[in-house]
């Protein structure tokens, strides 16, 4: 016996059924922007004085990524860095670091939707 599917909305003509529709990754990324994240972070310790904005700069444009960096008022530094999630990752890590005479104590890491503007840059210190 042959089911014709009368009664459930499948079709009885003779014609293929659709195959299911599914979206693959590499489907869904041909069509969109790529994945971007966008964090803001604060460095603490000694990071004020060692030219970490400087080498802040120089480590995100190296990257790719978009953002900005400024001292604040109460020794730390904050940073907005938008892109690709692994370069924003890696910047991440490299700030655990800092350059070669910061002595950073402590990482703060904040999902954020603010526009991180066209470049890099670095901004006055704000309180």
């Amino acid at each position: 016996m042959v089911d014709t599917g009368a009664g459930n909305g499948i079709s009885s003509d003779s014609s293929p059924p659709n195959p299911p529709m599914s979206v693959s990754s590499a489907d869904a990324g041909s069509t969109e922007l790529p994945p971007s994240k966008t964090v803001r972070v604060v460095v603490k310790g000694r990071v004020q004085g060692v030219f970490f904005r400087n080498w802040t700069v120089d480590n995100a444009q190296q990257l790719g990524i978009k953002g900005w960096v400024r001292n604040k008022r109460d020794g730390s530094v904050e940073a907005l860095f938008s892109g690709k999630p692994e370069p924003v990752a890696e910047m991440e890590r490299r700030c655990r670091l800092g350059p070669p005479d910061a002595m950073v104590t402590g990482l703060q890491v904040f999902p954020s939707s603010e526009d991180p503007g066209a470049g890099f840059e670095r901004r006055p210190t704000t309180a």
